[in-house]
């Protein structure tokens, strides 16, 4: 059962008791992410993530690494395009232990100038090894085209022209906006207890309230094309199309879509492409939430003297599923699936705090794994065929990166 606390200040507490575990995952879950940045700030909330691991007011960057590995447990945090998450999993004995580290990164970070200008290097050499490989920096350009100048285009880890105007008072200016009560959701899974929870609410009752309400427009889908000159073996190639939200009545349909599509060994895409013409070693397809849009991608690496074919395969593939879409088997395939990888993922505690944390943040609601079933029990073969129809029958964005930057006549 999950149960929801609030705090006066806003912070809410979602809190699911799993007493056949000897486990616990905890994660502080921010709202804000590289959507919710400005153009002259991008990247900020990424390196504010590595800056919550550098140094707090009673403890060195080594020790916050030296706490969890010397009782076992995990520490990590991630940022994605609408959310940020600092995350432990720890032994249950030691999960008051996980929550006073996370908090005190939380809380008494220094952003000490050596230790931000460390970092900002580290950074910056994360940003040259995503650009040297292509069929990660091809994701990142296609998001730039689908959605231009809205801030969905922009990259999570910045620019290195931002990344230089970044200190100790851009991040905490960035903090007063978005660290704020609204915008913290603290998870926690596992075999939790009364004093932890009543730890965590004395803890997070100190995050101040939410002055700041992010007032972001819902994006225009655009249907435009970029390619990029790059000496690589292959020609890395995504389309992108029109997806749904979070919490979009059909977003069950949209995912059976995808796993038909190119979700699977058994898609569609990897068995015509991959299985039946040899043209490549990775293609697949994914579909990306967010909260008010959507995109589905397809992406397919190929050498450059098969791209026409590739491209022909790929328009085949999904012109056939537009036209005549699934089957019934396809359907019940996609759906028993769906559902195993739903319940296969509660025997992990960090997997139903990820879940509870994302729901909480993007949705405000949780539904029991038997409302999931069910709901994925009634989709029905019309309602994917419809959408096939409306997805796969616009004009995709297109990027492409190649050692020519040529795209294909078909495709401009």
């Amino acid at each position: 059962m999950i149960q929801k606390i609030e705090l006066e200040n806003g912070v809410r507490i979602i809190a699911e008791k799993i007493t056949t575990v000897r486990s616990v995952s905890v994660g502080i879950w921010i709202g804000t992410g590289s959507r919710f940045e400005q153009p002259e700030e991008n990247g900020i909330s990424h390196f504010l993530e590595h800056m919550f691991f550098k140094g707090t007011k009673t403890r060195t960057a080594a020790e916050i690494a030296e706490s969890f590995d010397r009782i076992g447990g995990q520490v990590n945090a991630f940022t994605s395009k609408e959310y940020t998450c600092y995350y432990a999993k720890v032994l249950d004995e030691h999960a008051e232990y996980a929550v006073d580290v996370l908090s005190d990164m939380f809380f008494n970070s220094t952003f000490e100038k050596a230790e931000l200008e460390k970092e900002r290097n580290v950074v910056y050499e994360e940003i040259k090894m995503v650009d040297d490989t292509p069929d990660d920096i091809v994701h990142d350009l296609l998001s730039q085209v689908s959605y231009g100048k809205h801030a969905l285009g922009y990259p999570i880890l910045g620019t290195v022209e931002t990344l230089q105007t970044f200190d100790e008072t851009t991040l905490r200016s960035y903090m007063d906006r978005f660290y704020t009560g609204d915008y913290v959701v603290i998870s926690v899974a596992g075999n939790i207890t009364d004093e932890l929870l009543e730890r965590l609410k004395k803890t997070f009752a100190q995050v101040k309230p939410t002055t700041h309400q992010y007032r972001g427009e819902k994006p225009n889908f655009l249907s435009n094309h970029a390619s990029r000159k790059k000496d690589t073996e292959q020609a890395h190639l995504c389309l992108g199309y029109p997806g749904l939200p979070v919490g979009d009545e059909h977003v069950y349909a949209l995912v059976l879509l995808n796993n038909v599509l190119g979700g699977s060994m058994s898609s569609r895409l990897f068995q015509e492409i991959r299985e039946n013409r040899g043209l490549c070693y990775s293609v697949f397809s994914y579909h990306s939430s967010y909260h008010d849009s959507g995109m589905l991608t397809i992406y397919a690496g190929t050498g450059l003297s098969q791209l026409d074919e590739l491209v022909e395969a790929l328009q085949g593939t999904t012109n056939e599923l537009m036209k005549k879409g699934i089957s019934e088997k396809e359907l019940l395939n996609g759906k028993e699936q769906l559902k195993g990888s739903l319940m296969l993922s509660l025997e992990s505690t960090n997997s139903r705090m990820s879940r509870n944390g994302k729901n909480e943040l993007l949705l405000k609601r949780h539904r029991s794994l038997d409302d999931m079933i069910d709901e994925i029990n009634h989709v029905k073969l019309d309602e994917v065929n419809q959408l096939a129809k409306e997805i796969l029958g616009s004009k995709p964005s297109v990027s492409l990166i190649s050692s020519t930057g040529e795209l294909p006549k078909a495709l401009q």
